[in-house]
C-alpha cells in the first residue's frame, strides 16, 4: 500500500484510501469539482477531482475509495489530483490500514495506567478510579480506543490513553520532586482530566465533535462524570471532591484556553503544566513526522508562536 506519509510530488498512484470528507465546490470559472480529504493510518492528504467524468463513480464521505491520479504540490503542501474513482466496500479493505493508531501497545499502556491507579492510597479516590477504569467494561473499551482530539495532538486510536498515561507520568514525577503535592489527588485528576472527551468527540471513523461536545465541552462533561461517580461512593469527602473537580476544571490553565477556572491549587497548577507540556511535545512530534525529509525551518507555527525546525 502507498501510505500517505510516503507520497511525494510527481508520484502516480493507484490505491485505496478512506474519504474523510467530500465537498462539492465551484471554480472561479463556474465548473463543479470535488474537494476531498483522504486518510490512512499515517495521515491525511487533500484531494481534488477537477473532471467529473464517467471515470468517477459515485461515492460519499466516509466511503473507502480506490483512486488513480498524480501527487502534486500546492501552496507547499501535497495534493492528490484524482482522475479515476471506484467505491470500495468495507469488507474489501483492512480497516486498520486507514485509521491512525497509536504507535504504542494499547494493552501495555493500559496495564501501566492500571498500576498507577493501584498506587493511589486514598480509599475514595481509588474507588472512583476503579469505578471508571476497572469495573465499567464499556467505559474501559471506549477509553482504550478513543482519540484525544479531532486534530492538534493525539488524534488517533489510542490517543486518549496515550495522552492520559503521559500526563500521569509527568504528574507522578512532579509529586516525587515536590513533596507538598497531594500525590493521590494529583494522579486521580491526571487520570480523569480528559474523560469527557469520550463524549465530546465521536468514535472513528468520524472522530469529530458531537453536539454535546460543542455545547458543553470535555472539561465540563468530565467534571460532571466525576461528580456522578462520586455519588456512588459512600462517604466521599465533600472537600476532596471539590479539589478534584477544581483540578479538572482548571486543567487548561487559562480562561482563554477554555478552562472555567484558573488553577487555585498546587495540584491544579501541576496538572495544567503537565497537560500543556505533553500536548505541545506531541504536537511538535507530529509536525516533524509530517515533514520527515525537511531539515529546514518549517515556518511560523501558531501553536508554538515561533518558526521551528528539527535539530
Amino acid at each position: 500500500m502507498n501510505y500517505i506519509n510516503t507520497l511525494r510530488e510527481g508520484d502516480n498512484i493507484t490505491d485505496t484510501y478512506f474519504c474523510k470528507s467530500k465537498i462539492v465546490a465551484q471554480s472561479k470559472a463556474g465548473k463543479t469539482y470535488y474537494s476531498l480529504v483522504l486518510q490512512d493510518k499515517t495521515g491525511v492528504i487533500d484531494g481534488k477531482i477537477w473532471d467529473l467524468s464517467n471515470a468517477i463513480e459515485h461515492f460519499d464521505a466516509m466511503d473507502y475509495i480506490k483512486v488513480s491520479g498524480q501527487i502534486t504540490s500546492f501552496n507547499n503542501s501535497l495534493q492528490f489530483n484524482i482522475r479515476r474513482v471506484q467505491r470500495m466496500q468495507e469488507s474489501e479493505v483492512e480497516v486498520s490500514d486507514y485509521m491512525p493508531t497509536s504507535e504504542f501497545s494499547i494493552e501495555e499502556m493500559y496495564s501501566e495506567l492500571k498500576k498507577l491507579i493501584d498506587s493511589v492510597e486514598e480509599e475514595h479516590l481509588k474507588k472512583l478510579l476503579y469505578g471508571f477504569f476497572v469495573e465499567d467494561a464499556q467505559f474501559v473499551k471506549k477509553f482504550k480506543r478513543h482519540s484525544a482530539a479531532k486534530s492538534v495532538h493525539h488524534g488517533f486510536i489510542g490517543g486518549l490513553l496515550e495522552h492520559t498515561l503521559s500526563v500521569t507520568r509527568i504528574c507522578d514525577f512532579f509529586a516525587k520532586n515536590y513533596p507538598m503535592l497531594n500525590r493521590d489527588l494529583l494522579l486521580t485528576a491526571a487520570i480523569c482530566h480528559d474523560i469527557g472527551k469520550l463524549y465530546e468527540i465521536s468514535d472513528f471513523p468520524q472522530n469529530d465533535y458531537t453536539d454535546e461536545g460543542n455545547l458543553l465541552g470535555h472539561i465540563v462533561m468530565g467534571t460532571m462524570m466525576v461528580r456522578d461517580k462520586s455519588k456512588e461512593i459512600e462517604g466521599f469527602p465533600h472537600e476532596l471532591l471539590g479539589e478534584l473537580e477544581h483540578c479538572i476544571l482548571a486543567h487548561h490553565g487559562k480562561l482563554e484556553f477554555g478552562s472555567p477556572k484558573k488553577p487555585g491549587l498546587m495540584e491544579a497548577m501541576a496538572l495544567a503544566y503537565a497537560d500543556d507540556t505533553d500536548a505541545k511535545m506531541q504536537s511538535f512530534k507530529e509536525l516533524l513526522q509530517a515533514n520527515p525529509d525537511n531539515k529546514e525551518w518549517l515556518g511560523f507555527q501558531k501553536l508554538f508562536d515561533s518558526n521551528v525546525r528539527r535539530t
